[in-house]
């Protein structure tokens, strides 16, 4: 794949069995020479206010998601995401596919 453009599904996984949310977005990705992906995109439907807060709260903890391509169960390719001011998403590969993240956080 060196160009993929259509719709795609963001993966928030707390760990290997517990996915905690899904977003879809509306996404251009490109494959570099070296195989590397990158991609920018923006929600496919606009987030109400608890889904914001939802997705707001995630990028927060961990902005690191799986992304899973039309015709995928479960997401495989892991990637940090940047949402700008405007609303674009700007998705980076993880390298080894390490998203994962050290937070400590207490619920009250």
């Amino acid at each position: 794949m060196d160009r993929f453009v259509g719709q795609a599904r963001l993966e928030w996984w707390a760990n290997q069995s517990t996915c905690l949310e899904t977003y879809d977005i509306d996404i251009t990705v490109t494959v570099d020479a070296v195989g590397t992906l990158r991609a920018t995109g923006r929600h496919a439907n606009a987030l109400d206010t608890t889904q914001r807060e939802g997705w707001d709260f995630l990028m927060e903890m961990d902005p690191y998601f799986s992304i899973a391509f039309p015709g995928e169960d479960r997401g495989g390719i892991m990637v940090g995401v940047v949402e700008a001011e405007d609303g674009t998403l700007t998705l980076t590969e993880v390298p080894n596919g390490d998203g994962s993240a050290n937070v400590t956080f207490g619920l009250t």
